[in-house]
């Protein structure tokens, strides 16, 4: 890679304050970016510029593991901007590699919670993080961690104490927007949205790190049908941080909500292209049948499997946004029912519980899907999905009151959440309506 003038101006002064702090002794080498002015400039350089930087300083100075540290955590940063496992590895394996030489080596054990996050290892990053908790009491990172594991894990109440000390400690964008997305998680979508404008106004040294939350906030808006400030989120989001996969996928669904087939292919294409989800290729399969074009749609179809098969050999063999694709379209169900089963050994959230719903229903176990339903909604969370899913496996149980009460309440929140299944939802709500009026 090479360097870009910025970052040859930026690593040429590290290197030479580092030769000059080896010929006085110093060795808190870390200390050199205390300097506020430089640690802004290191702080502001693009990720891949970031890398190349600590690839530098690390060869430079084998022996201070901080840029070893920085490396993975800039890996770290560059798995979230691209969704590449790989780099995930990378930041792994430096960490695994501090830790065998020095087992206490705090600034890895806190990056082994973010590892453990990405993996999905829920359980284990929970118990990572306590342990730091124990040893830093008085460090929000942990109580981060900590709380995004139990959200994950299904302890709401836990995980709320965790957030609420987060904020406590460093009311900022990280701490923010954690306690927004339990609010809306929660049920109150109106304070989680005002709670992420909080974050976004908090700021970030990194881009990536304010689209983000600007692409949150759009997708809670969205939700909750509030489209034109969705919008409005969403673009802030690609202005600020060009290409953002997550952000083209947010005005994909927006445009597809409104109709607009050709601009939410162009959108969803510009994030497939950066990021092979498999809600990308579902959405875009449905797009494509929208606009009669068969054959285009049947590649989406095509690329989901792949998509399966990239997961299993990258170490990620559930998915549930796959199994919720599956489940939409009422294919590979055992599949998709065998991908949310393994994924619940250490997932356990609402909307774990939604996925397992649905690839339910569409295998015709109501009764099982109704349990799961019934867990999804405890805490009233404002998706539309939830509710038009518990309205479906209502009506197959023949509870028409029940499914009138949910299909209702997920097209109030937005009438159009999704074009084909909202499309289902208005179609049952009109023929359960009709049947009570008999």
């Amino acid at each position: 890679m090479k360097p870009t003038l910025r970052l040859t101006a930026v690593l040429t002064s590290l290197l030479t304050l580092t030769a000059a702090c080896a010929q006085s002794g110093n060795e808190q080498l870390g200390a050199l970016l205390q300097d506020r002015a430089l640690y802004d400039a290191v702080s502001r350089l693009k990720t891949d510029d970031r890398i190349a930087m600590y690839a530098s300083l690390s060869g430079a100075t084998p022996d201070d593991v901080h840029y070893q540290n920085q490396m993975a955590a800039t890996y770290l940063q560059k798995m979230r901007e691209t969704m590449d496992p790989d780099y995930l590895n990378r930041a792994a394996k430096i960490v695994d590699s501090v830790l065998s030489a020095d087992r206490l080596n705090y600034e890895a054990l806190r990056l082994r919670s973010a590892i453990e996050l990405e993996r999905h290892s829920f359980p284990r990053a929970a118990a990572n993080s306590r342990e730091l908790i124990r040893i830093a009491p008085d460090d929000p990172w942990n109580f981060g961690t900590l709380g995004d594991s139990l959200m994950e894990l299904g302890e709401y109440s836990a995980a709320a104490d965790a957030y609420q000390k987060m904020v406590q400690l460093r009311p900022d964008m990280s701490s923010y927007n954690r306690a927004a997305y339990y609010r809306f998680v929660a049920g109150d979508a109106t304070g989680a949205i005002e709670i992420m404008k909080m974050a976004i106004d908090s700021g970030s040294r990194s881009p990536e790190n304010v689209a983000w939350c600007l692409v949150d906030l759009g997708n809670m808006q969205t939700k909750v049908g509030r489209i034109e400030e969705a919008g409005k989120a969403y673009q802030g989001a690609l202005k600020l941080f060009p290409g953002y996969h997550p952000a083209h996928a947010g005005l994909g669904k927006l445009n597809a909500q409104t109709g607009k087939i050709s601009e939410a292919i162009h959108h969803y294409s510009q994030a497939q292209a950066a990021v092979p989800l498999p809600e990308y290729a579902a959405a875009l399969e449905d797009l494509y049948e929208a606009a009669g074009q068969p054959e285009e749609a049947r590649k989406q179809a095509a690329r989901l499997a792949v998509i399966e098969r990239m997961d299993q050999a990258a170490g990620f063999p559930a998915n549930r946004n796959l199994a919720l694709a599956y489940a939409d379209r009422g294919r590979n169900l055992d599949r998709a029912l065998a991908m949310i089963h393994e994924e619940m050994k250490t997932r356990r959230d609402v909307y774990e519980h939604d996925a397992l719903a649905w690839v339910l229903y569409q295998r015709k176990q109501f009764a099982e899907a109704r349990q799961a339903s019934d867990k999804a909604l405890e805490l009233n969370t404002p998706e539309p999905a939830f509710h038009y899913h518990a309205g479906m496996i209502s009506r197959a149980l023949g509870d028409r009151a029940a499914s009138r009460k949910h299909l209702e309440r997920a097209l109030a929140l937005n009438p159009n959440f999704d074009p084909k299944q909202a499309a289902l939802a208005r179609a049952a709500l009109s023929d359960v309506t009709a049947e009570a009026a008999k």
